[in-house]
């Protein structure tokens, strides 16, 4: 819940808008070393500057490292799509 307050405070987003999903893998490597990590994968609509994008990925960064501070390896990216092409079910 700390994240989607982070993210909420940003002032980004709806709040209704934040997803936050949790993928974990049993089996990873980086650089051939197994070590645990964190890399958040976060895709928004279009429309946010790339100044906006980035202190996104640094608050979301930011935030995971103070939930996680045995966790050696924190990272983020933001990428965005059009809103053209984005079709859910409620839009049926």
């Amino acid at each position: 819940m700390r994240l989607h307050n982070t993210i909420n405070a940003t002032g980004l987003f709806e709040e209704s808008d934040i997803k936050i999903r949790v993928n974990p893998y049993a089996i990873h490597a980086a650089g051939g070393v197994r070590e645990d990590f964190v890399h958040v994968f976060s895709w928004i609509m279009q429309g946010r500057s790339l100044e906006q994008r980035a202190n996104l990925s640094r608050v979301i960064v930011g935030e995971l490292s103070e939930l996680f501070p045995q966790v050696p390896r924190i990272a983020a990216n933001i990428a965005e799509f059009e809103k053209a092409t984005y079709f859910n079910r409620t839009m049926l």
